[in-house]
């Protein structure tokens, strides 16, 4: 067999994230405060984005010359939408599907990064990415990794199951495992944990006090916050010193890594959805524009410029320009319908909160939402993630409308909302007679008469978490009260 070079060619496929879809998922996930700060650096960068009211002359500009791709409607664009027979109105046409990055021609590198436009503080996200290519094995992992990192909550919790993010980027579980476990290796360590257990169980790692006893320790949890001791020493097998020192270890890990990024001056909540009730008896929803700028592309700066543009690479320069500008709009525009969208079959399935309050609050899930109106369910993770409805009752993150079910079946249905179980035992304790309080296990049967068919163990979580105290605490101080 004769040895000698040759050249072969071989076709692969791989993953590829563009700039323009990196940026259109982040632009998801921003609130419309977050939005305002980015459109203001892009009209910096992009000498042919021009903010203001919609006029006929702000088509969007396609030069045939350059043959350019031109983007759809101008942000800012009305229209209405009926969704079922609810009498929702909407003021922007929400579209259909699931969306990306528009604009094939666009490159959106002259476009401010969203990281620029960030508060003072480092965001847990940016953290991540900074470190996430140096621990990962090649680029497909790091892809699947930097698409985890996007889906973590602000405590630094992965929420959404592996296999869905799997099927959503069209790679094997086995790869999403990986990749989480390279994203469970960054700082601070914790990150990129499915729950609480296995955020202390990496945090032990990486002290090398992950040991069969503290391992059995982290396994349980709800021994540990019941104070159940003298089973948790049999079954880590250790006497009293030990335990003390596995108990004293055990608190001095950090439940919420992530929170020690991302943080900023507190500040008062701009909701991003405005909804009130119409005369039809139905819901007007629509986007906040006081935080919204609308953008277009200024149609005579263009004109002039393209006259000056004699050579190729200014040529080049303007055509890229026109790009961006044209491919920001159309993902603006985009955004906008997604978030519309979503809000729109929110409230529809919320109805009864909007109109009677909190105790007719449902169960309700991200997947329920994404099936409704045809998204995937991390497309509804992002659109939800730091944006606020204002309605009569208040202004309220987007997320505390998703709950699971308490007293329903297996899938959460024909149950009635945590929240509503919350609001009706304190509505209970506050009318109860300071001659007869109420034990858990009244408030249970009162419950269950009220059809929340609850467990006692729910009931005394609930109670605790609203810091209403037990019946002999509001026995005693409903009776100083009575004598002050």
């Amino acid at each position: 067999m004769a040895l000698g070079p040759r050249l072969d060619l071989r076709q692969s496929q791989s993953l590829v994230m563009t700039p323009q879809l990196q940026q259109a998922i982040k632009l998801l996930a921003l609130s419309n405060l977050e939005i305002e700060t980015f459109i203001g650096d892009a009209l910096e960068a992009n000498p042919l984005l021009e903010a203001g009211e919609l006029r006929s002359e702000d088509a969007p500009v396609k030069d045939e010359s350059m043959n350019e791709p031109a983007a759809d409607a101008p942000v800012g664009e009305e229209a209405a939408l009926d969704i079922d027979k609810t009498a929702i109105d909407v003021d922007r046409d929400t579209g259909d599907g699931e969306w990306g990055a528009a604009g094939s021609g666009a490159t959106a590198d002259d476009l401010p990064g969203i990281e620029e436009s960030s508060a003072d503080s480092i965001s847990l996200a940016d953290h991540l990415h900074e470190q996430v290519g140096a621990a990962c094995s090649d680029a497909r992992e790091e892809f699947i990794a930097r698409n985890l990192i996007g889906q973590l909550d602000e405590a630094g919790y992965l929420r959404s199951q592996p296999r869905e993010i799997a099927a959503e980027l069209g790679v094997s579980l086995v790869e999403t495992e990986q990749a989480l476990e390279a994203v469970q290796t960054l700082d601070p360590t914790g990150v990129g944990a499915r729950n609480l257990s296995e955020c202390l169980a990496l945090q032990a790692k990486e002290i090398d006090r992950y040991d069969p006893c503290m391992e059995r320790l982290i396994e349980n949890l709800d021994l540990v916050a019941r104070g159940e001791f003298a089973r948790l020493k049999r079954m880590c097998d250790v006497d009293d010193e030990d335990f003390a020192d596995m108990l004293g270890e055990l608190r001095e890990f950090d439940p919420k890594p992530g929170l020690a990024y991302g943080g900023t001056p507190e500040s008062a909540v701009v909701p991003d959805i405005l909804i009130a009730q119409n005369d039809a008896d139905g819901w007007d929803i629509k986007l906040n524009e006081a935080t919204l700028p609308r953008l277009v592309v200024n149609r005579g700066y263009f004109i002039e410029l393209k006259q000056g543009c004699t050579d190729k690479e200014s040529r080049g320069w303007l055509n890229e320009k026109l790009n961006d500008a044209n491919w920001l709009i159309k993902a603006l525009d985009q955004r906008q319908k997604t978030i519309l969208k979503t809000a729109a079959e929110i409230v529809k399935k919320q109805d009864g909160f909007f109109r009677n309050g909190v105790s007719e609050l449902r169960p309700l899930t991200l997947r329920e939402v994404a099936e409704e109106i045809e998204m995937h369910e991390s497309t509804v993770s992002r659109v939800t993630s730091n944006k606020y409805l204002h309605c009569d009752r208040g202004t309220f993150e987007l997320k505390y409308f998703f709950m699971s079910g308490v007293g329903g079946g297996a899938d959460g249905e024909g149950g009635a909302s945590s929240e509503s179980v919350k609001a009706r035992i304190k509505a209970l304790t506050d009318a109860e007679d300071p001659k007869k309080i109420l034990s858990d296990d009244k408030l249970v049967e009162m419950l269950k008469g009220e059809g929340f068919d609850i467990a006692r163990r729910t009931v005394a979580k609930y109670r605790e978490a609203m810091g209403i105290g037990s019946s002999v605490q509001r026995r005693r101080a409903k009776k100083l009260q009575a004598l002050g």
